[in-house]
């Protein structure tokens, strides 16, 4: 009986978009190597270039945390699948800037009592008849009453983002009657949020989000403060913006910000409702409890720059948000009431097109660098630089020129395009995206077909690889010179850019 191992959708387009893949071996080294044998595309994102399996993606032997056992020698037996499960980000934008010391925070928040704050009976505030009348159906629930709902009042969260996971988040927080809410964002509401960022409406296009934000939320519910942060979250600000809180609400969409957040949390001892989103799936925890695992436990380090998409390279089903951003809202109201159980050291999965949720366990890592048994992540670091992405070059060549030899700009290659140089815009977007625009004459072959199908490209042409923004091109371009094409560029800032700078009659998304 052979084995199945279970795709993830980010992985996809690798296994000719099967949702699993049917694989032989005695260990889970051998169903890994089969599985790469026949996907080949899959062998970058499994695998380093030094043969080791990275750490931003786990593996599940029958949903069971392997990690902590010699991984790939762990012997299988038939009919047993293994799950395989990368980081993902998705949610709001976010960035890191410089680092700060547990010093700056001051030795009574670092390594604290992960638990939020108790209350007595009497220092928690009192209900007024509107609010009563507001909360009546959670008072008369037996695990809430009064005195749960009062406790409720006196708590506060934070969230990481007005966007898809902070939109319905916010509201259910808001709805129930959370005290204080904060909200760190710094974008403004664009037409393409619409589709999934409740808190927003077209009469907001072109709006701070924020603002957007607390108008919608004050209206919902006029009793709970709303504190907004117009402010990119970062090393200098992030353990002052968390200390007053008692839970942070993970909404970022990419992974300097996730990791920020994260050691943030550990050290300042708050919990972190987690969520992340992407197509059709999502996932959720809740890291840096006391005694449970935080997101360095699950991945240690983070994906190379653009491996993994975002929610604005690879798209989002709009109620998805919806789903993982009210169970993280679910999961902080838990923590600060103490009932039911939260998901510390569970890790949800959910599946929107199977209507599937999955459990899988995560245990703490005992030597996980930020809440291990001896910590070495002491401070908040330059995340971005820890997550590999380079700063913007500060000057580029003249007249249009790319910033570095294997990158062309829309100009520039607009300009070559007239000119009759012998050139192949390759697009290895999606079949739907290149329906939305594209470059005319150019070629599509997606990204994931590109190591079946790499034959089909000329060899005595120039070659421009190109996607919405730049990054899964760039994929293309390395993936290219791998296998001996040398005659390649990269169009910077693909084709949003390319309707920005040369053809502004086609639409955006």
């Amino acid at each position: 009986m052979a084995n199945t191992i279970h795709i993830p959708t980010p992985l996809r387009p690798f296994t000719d978009k099967k949702e699993s893949v049917e694989v032989n071996g005695a260990t889970v080294g051998d169903l890994l190597k089969d599985l790469t044998t026949r996907h080949d595309g899959l062998r970058k994102h499994l695998y380093a270039e030094d043969g080791r399996l990275r750490n931003f993606v786990n593996v599940y032997l029958n949903d069971e945390d392997i990690r902590y056992l010699q991984k790939e020698q762990t012997p299988v037996k038939p009919g047993d699948s293994l799950s395989i499960v990368p980081s993902v980000a998705g949610g709001a934008p976010g960035t890191t800037t410089d680092a700060r010391t547990k010093a700056d925070v001051g030795a009574d928040l670092v390594g604290a009592d992960l638990k939020v704050r108790p209350y007595t009976t009497d220092e928690l505030p009192e209900l007024s008849p509107d609010e009563i009348k507001r909360y009546s159906r959670h008072l008369i629930m037996p695990e809430m009453g009064m005195d749960k709902q009062r406790q409720l009042k006196a708590g506060s969260v934070l969230c990481i983002g007005a966007g898809g996971l902070g939109s319905p988040a916010a509201m259910y927080l808001a709805a129930a009657g959370i005290g204080r809410l904060g909200i760190v964002d710094f974008d403004v509401v664009d037409f393409s949020n619409l589709q999934r960022q409740l808190l927003h409406g077209t009469s907001d296009v072109g709006r701070s989000k924020n603002e957007s934000a607390k108008s919608r939320l004050n209206d919902l519910n006029p009793h709970v403060q709303v504190d907004t942060y117009e402010t990119l979250l970062n090393s200098q600000n992030a353990l002052d913006l968390f200390r007053d809180y008692d839970v942070i609400l993970d909404g970022t969409d990419n992974f300097p910000t996730r990791y920020l957040v994260n050691d943030a949390c550990v050290l300042t001892g708050k919990p972190n409702a987690y969520g992340s989103i992407f197509r059709f799936e999502g996932q959720a925890s809740v890291f840096a409890t006391k005694g449970g695992p935080c997101y360095r436990c699950l991945y240690p380090e983070p994906p190379p720059p653009g491996l993994v998409p975002s929610c604005a390279e690879g798209g989002v089903l709009g109620v998805l948000p919806g789903i993982i951003g009210v169970i993280q809202a679910t999961e902080a109201i838990k923590v600060i009431l103490g009932i039911g159980e939260p998901l510390v050291g569970r890790f949800l999965i959910y599946d929107a097109l199977k209507m599937r949720f999955r459990e899988l366990k995560l245990r703490k890592d005992p030597d996980c660098p930020a809440c291990g048994t001896h910590p070495t992540v002491t401070k908040l670091i330059d995340y971005e630089q820890f997550c590999g992405i380079q700063p913007e070059p500060q000057t580029v060549q003249p007249k249009g020129g790319a910033v570095n030899e294997w990158e062309i700009t829309s100009v520039e290659l607009k300009r070559r395009m007239d000119a009759g140089d012998r050139l192949l815009v390759l697009d290895v977007r999606e079949p739907n995206e290149y329906q939305i625009n594209r470059i005319a004459g150019s070629a599509l072959i997606p990204l994931g077909e590109l190591p079946r199908r790499y034959q089909e490209l000329p060899k005595d042409r120039e070659i421009i690889t190109q996607c919405k923004v730049g990054a899964r091109s760039q994929r293309a371009l390395e993936f290219l010179r791998t296998v001996g094409f040398t005659d390649l560029k990269n169009l910077k800032g693909g084709i949003l850019d390319w309707i920005d700078k040369v053809d502004p009659s086609q639409p955006k998304y």
